[in-house]
């Protein structure tokens, strides 16, 4: 936590001094500063500056560091410096990068363009796009990364170290050599920490570990993460149905697979995207969370009728305007414990069919003695405050009804909007407060007109 606070005092720092020499017109000592950094630092330089201070510092980062800075800032960003460079100025921006990594930028364009893009492009970098281009973003396929280094079974360790000897470097990332055969299929793996303590008269096959499962092409990249994490992985071979090897997924696209998970789970909460760019214009903030009040306003009118039909008793007991929030309050506390629970449980693959009755029982159960618990505390204080034992009670059952309710939507929703390809992040919470709310305020406003 402390470094993470050293690196937003850092961030806030640079972005003080650059701002300086921008306002005074220093343009070439920002242009000296800007990429003499890191070019992770200058994306998040770039996404932690306001949309016209960030035009005028992308003009400033030199075209060799362009297609790096680019790879590491977030969708959004990409997508809105992208769509000002001609297919040629792509193709040339992204040279040098990793496939996966081109494949994530050019993802952001029309297809249109990205076949304009590709054929800019020199045969072997099309074809190895293409690869990765034909699987889904959200697959292994996705993921991979076709710069790998393989070798035979029969290739002894002396072999395979000069081998190695003859590259200025290996691929990052590389911590094994994936055996294959000469069709290519995987057949095993050479971890090289066995590699360099082995005997260099070994064979490969001597060596090797065979008691390895690849990833299959179409396995889930949240899956992947899932089994990068039990297994401790840097880096993972992926096949094809037919065992023969595509590529390699390496962690640091793992890393960013489990933190747009992350991000996703908290800004789908709002109804916001996660690559949402914190400094966009004034219109198309706008825009974007103009859908998501608008739905909030619908539910609200829809909680509201139900409020209407009980005017009357309102109207004769006035303290039932006064707590009638307070049910729907603790219902919709209450019932996101259970949403954001399940939701995590499902992102992690730890619920399925054997195991959500029982989950959905616990948290009924958990309602029930929490509902009883505040009911008792919630009926004694409006008795004593309204000078009316009837409310108390009244309000008691309300609450309880409502977390109860509160419980089964909570657990049950996710489940749900999952099975009608709905994402449950981004629903879940206003389904969930338009469920709290009615029943909540049905619940209560209609035992008062039954005890009134």
């Amino acid at each position: 936590m402390l470094e993470t606070n050293d690196k937003s005092i850092q961030t806030q720092e640079q972005l003080q001094e650059l701002g300086s020499a921008l306002d005074s017109g220093a343009f070439v000592r920002v242009r000296r500063m800007l990429n003499a950094l890191p070019a992770a630092t200058i994306a998040h330089l770039l996404e932690s500056s306001p949309h016209n201070a960030r035009e005028v510092l992308w003009q400033l980062v030199e075209k060799t560091n362009e297609g790096e800075v680019l790879n590491f800032l977030n969708e959004d960003i990409q997508a809105d410096f992208l769509g000002k460079l001609s297919p040629e100025e792509v193709a040339s921006m992204t040279e040098g990068l990793e496939t996966d990594d081109i494949a994530d930028i050019l993802q952001q364009l029309p297809e249109k363009v990205i076949n304009q893009v590709l054929l800019a492009m020199d045969e072997l970098d099309r074809n190895r796009l293409e690869t990765v281009l034909s699987y889904q973003e959200d697959t292994a396929g996705g993921l991979l990364n076709t710069d790998t280094i393989t070798v035979r079974p029969s290739h002894t360790l002396d072999v395979v170290l000069r081998y190695l000897r003859r590259h200025n470097e290996i691929p990052l990332m590389t911590d094994k050599l994936i055996v294959v055969n000469r069709e290519d299929h995987l057949v095993g793996i050479l971890p090289l920490r066995k590699l360099l303590v082995s005997d260099p008269n070994d064979t490969v096959d001597q060596v090797m570990i065979t008691d390895y499962d690849a990833i299959p092409v179409s396995m889930s990249a949240n899956e992947v993460a899932r089994l990068f994490e039990r297994m401790d992985l840097v880096s993972a071979p992926v096949v094809d149905e037919d065992g023969k090897l595509l590529g390699r997924i390496t962690i640091d696209d793992v890393v960013d697979v489990i933190r747009d998970d992350a991000d996703h789970s908290l800004m789908g909460m709002a109804g916001l995207d996660e690559e949402e760019d914190t400094f966009a214009p004034v219109l198309k903030t706008s825009k974007r969370r103009a859908l998501w009040l608008g739905i909030n306003l619908l539910t609200a009118f829809i909680a509201a009728s139900v409020i209407s039909q009980f005017s009357e008793t309102i109207d004769k007991v006035v303290a039932l305007a006064v707590l009638m929030t307070i049910v729907a309050s603790m219902g919709g506390v209450a019932g996101n414990q259970t949403l954001t629970l399940v939701i995590r449980s499902m992102a992690l693959g730890q619920i399925g069919k054997t195991n959500a009755g029982w989950l959905m029982n616990r948290e009924l159960k958990v309602a029930l003695l929490n509902g009883i618990l505040w009911a008792v505390v919630a009926a004694i204080v409006a008795a004593l405050w309204f000078s009316d034992i009837t409310l108390g009670y009244i309000f008691a059952g309300a609450m309880i009804i409502n977390l109860l309710t509160a419980a089964l939507a909570g657990a049950y929703l996710p489940m749900l909007l999952k099975s009608l390809k709905i994402d449950p992040a981004l629903a879940g919470g206003v389904a969930l407060t338009t469920i709290t709310d009615v029943v909540g305020f049905l619940s209560f406003l209609g035992l008062a007109t039954i005890f009134y």
